[in-house]
């Protein structure tokens, strides 16, 4: 009865973060996309930190909760932002950059929920009530947008990391790469059961928060 308890404060405070760190990353592709030209995003009315357009029904809310539950692990996804490359002046180029926008929007969010860490431990004890669950919630929020960072520059389809690769690689090479993508969420599947998560995803999270924490005295 306890763990269940905690299962569902850690849920409780873990959802928040969560959702903001997937909505968030999306619109940041959707506003890099409509200041390169392409303006698909904001007419389908994706530029916003509004939650419920990005949310995938799935990938935003099912898969999170029930890898709390059978798990403690939290991993999930919103509707990806759509991109015309029609309109793009540089369509290699600006596809890029429209990718790294994403793991770039999570970083800040990471240094947002540092502060919002170092603001807990400055708080008078009164509010300790407040303080606690916020520090929970400050906690889970930079570990997962750095997560989400360090997952989505691995250079493979359909992940921010693969449009970067594209863009260095020779046309023909890069249309190759593209050819993966059915199959790009297999293939991450296989390679985190081979252990991905040990080798790259988990020391390179593990990495950046600690240059996060010496920056902010964490």
């Amino acid at each position: 009865m306890q763990d269940f308890q905690a299962t569902i404060q850690y849920i409780a405070v873990a959802i928040l973060p969560l959702i903001f760190a997937i909505t968030v990353h999306e619109a940041a592709h959707g506003w890099v996309a409509n200041r390169l030209g392409d303006g698909t995003a904001k007419a389908q009315g994706r530029l916003t930190f509004n939650p419920i357009p990005h949310i995938d029904p799935i990938g935003t809310i099912v898969l999170p909760i029930l890898m709390i539950l059978t798990t403690g692990f939290i991993f999930g996804w919103a509707k990806p932002v759509p991109v015309d490359l029609r309109n793009l002046r540089d369509p290699r180029r600006d596809w890029a950059i429209i990718s790294v926008a994403g793991p770039l929007s999570n970083l800040a969010m990471a240094l947002l929920w540092g502060l919002v860490w170092k603001l807990t431990h400055v708080l008078p004890q009164s509010l300790v009530y407040v303080a606690l669950p916020l520090a929970l919630m400050a906690k889970v929020g930079i570990t997962f947008n750095v997560i989400l960072m360090v997952l989505n520059l691995l250079p493979l389809p359909p992940l921010d990391g693969s449009r970067v690769l594209g863009w260095l690689l020779p046309p023909r090479a890069a249309m190759q790469l593209d050819k993966i993508e059915p199959y790009g969420i297999f293939i991450l599947i296989g390679l985190l059961y081979f252990g991905l998560w040990d080798v790259i995803i988990g020391p390179a999270t593990s990495a950046v928060i600690g240059l996060l924490a010496n920056l902010l005295s964490l």
